[in-house]
């Protein structure tokens, strides 16, 4: 409350500097040119006229100096009627002013309170990371979150519910029918009762047992952030982590780890994730539009300045993945740093010893560079043009990788 009260005070003292200036009358000390010449003439005259007494001049010259100091006068009087019109603004237009400057100081403090935390300590980013991390630890489960959701649509196609109700008779009856659960859960996703479908995938990997796959896992996870309006649960996470076990490259659980830590404070390292799931994927794949549309947002807030890459159509890149990002983000500075330069050393060792893309090799070289290996990354630029000698395109691609590593010849 304080906050505001000084600053309405500034306000109101700002406005009403900016009145007196506009309102002031012209003090008597600062007159013009002109009107110091007005007064000269007019002394002049006067003195042609005590001249003329004490017979100094002649009738004659006395006439001809009073015609020329009459004219001075005329003339003088003209500009300062001219100067006097030009400085004195018109009373709409002052009006016009003095309001135009209360909005815009006004204006400036509501934006300020929409955007801005009046009052609020600064945040250095340890702070805001910490402060993330728990609200990250202690965020409302999924039972919780579900409970405040409105009921699912019920303006399903009524041969589709009947189907669904027959589904769920059937596998209640056979509890065990892998291939019934699976159908289950596929439908009842289709109408709308993602808790159902979540709960029918829960079983689909009881069932499996330890033939259970990442993407059966990464499913299970999307089901039940689907069911909690989007939102990625505790439960939800722990089923993304198990995904990410057994395939540290699987898209979805990707995507959805990225999306958690952007609901966190956590933009950097979702754009980290994101960008490197990008940079792998095809239009194709199911999460490849959502992070496109998403990911320049995430740079933002993160403080990065990015550009979209072009459409790929190639194949998905190897190397360190964006699930090695993700696990790494939970590891202390100093093992994140031992583990992303063990990835960085086996892709190096597969890139000089099988070879591979132009874009892997710039996936090495912006990592070289982030590392502050410069003399490698020079050396790894120079292997790569070697290996892609005579391809304009791949070529292009290295040396812009170079560029920005800050390696370029």
């Amino acid at each position: 409350m304080s906050f505001w009260i000084i600053v309405t005070i500034f306000i109101i003292m700002i406005t009403l500097l900016m009145a007196l200036a506009l309102f002031r009358k012209r003090d008597g000390d600062l007159r013009s040119g002109a009107e110091l010449d007005l007064e000269v003439y007019r002394d002049q005259l006067k003195a042609v006229e005590t001249d003329l007494d004490r017979n100094v001049i002649s009738k004659q010259e006395s006439a001809r100096v009073k015609t020329e100091i009459s004219r001075r006068i005329l003339d003088a009087d003209k500009a300062v009627h001219s100067t006097q019109k030009a400085q004195s603004a018109p009373k709409q237009a002052t009006i016009g002013a003095i309001a135009l400057i209360a909005i815009l100081l006004s204006g400036s403090a509501w934006v300020y309170q929409q955007i801005g935390q009046p009052g609020y300590p600064d945040l250095p980013i340890k702070s805001r990371y910490e402060a993330a991390k728990e609200a990250r630890e202690n965020r409302q489960s999924q039972s919780q979150v579900e409970g405040k959701l409105p009921p699912s649509p019920s303006d399903v196609d009524p041969q589709m519910l009947d189907l669904v109700a027959k589904l769920r008779d059937a596998v209640g009856k056979r509890p065990n029918d892998l291939t019934g659960h699976e159908y289950l859960s596929r439908y009842e996703a289709a109408i709308g009762e993602y808790k159902n479908a979540y709960l029918a995938q829960i079983r689909i990997i009881e069932l499996k047992k330890e033939e259970a796959t990442a993407n059966d896992y990464a499913l299970l996870a999307d089901l039940m952030v689907m069911a909690a309006g989007g939102y990625v649960s505790p439960e939800a996470e722990i089923i993304l982590k198990k995904s990410l076990d057994k395939d540290p490259e699987n898209g979805i659980a990707l995507f959805l780890t990225g999306r958690m830590f952007a609901q966190f404070g956590r933009a950097d390292i979702t754009f980290n994730i994101w960008r490197d799931l990008l940079e792998r994927s095809v239009p194709s794949d199911p999460w490849y539009t959502p992070v496109r549309g998403q990911i320049t947002e995430a740079a933002r807030i993160a403080g990065v300045k990015y550009q979209l890459p072009e459409i790929s159509t190639g194949p998905a890149l190897a190397g360190p993945s964006a699930g090695d990002v993700a696990a790494a983000a939970e590891m202390t500075e100093e093992d994140r740093g031992a583990f992303i330069k063990s990835m960085v050393a086996r892709l190096t060792e597969r890139l000089t010893t099988e070879g591979g893309s132009p874009q892997e090799w710039a996936q090495l070289i912006g990592a070289l560079g982030v590392q502050g290996n410069k003399d490698q990354a020079r050396t790894i630029v120079a292997k790569a043009k070697i290996a892609h000698a005579g391809d304009a395109a791949a070529l292009e691609i290295i040396s812009q990788a170079a560029k920005r590593a800050g390696v370029a010849d």
